[in-house]
């Protein structure tokens, strides 16, 4: 998985490119962990991920419980076998999908 990050001022955008599981969600909290402290929103792009695992949600869900403190998490561009994921598991109701 290829991880783009871009920040600006408070708000930090995450493009995910591939598959999101066991191997590469360590990789995905890495990325966020102690690195979100001033940030207002964070916002995924998902259109070129192909795959999400329970590791891969835990990932989003610890994020989002970070940001449900200080801002917004919103994520965009979801294709239809993750949204279906989403939806089976709960997720579509805890997270903010556009």
């Amino acid at each position: 998985m290829q991880i783009e990050k871009k920040v600006e001022n408070n708000v930090v955008c995450i493009a995910l490119d591939g598959r999101l599981d066991t191997v590469t969600a360590p990789q995905l909290e890495h990325e966020l962990q102690g690195k979100l402290d001033s940030v207002t929103e964070l916002d995924f792009d998902f259109s070129k991920l192909s795959y999400i695992s329970s590791a891969g949600l835990r990932v989003l869900l610890l994020a989002q419980k970070i940001m449900n403190k200080q801002g917004k998490m919103v994520i965009r561009n979801v294709c239809t076998e993750i949204k279906e994921i989403f939806d089976v598991t709960g997720f579509a109701d805890i997270l903010t999908i556009v």
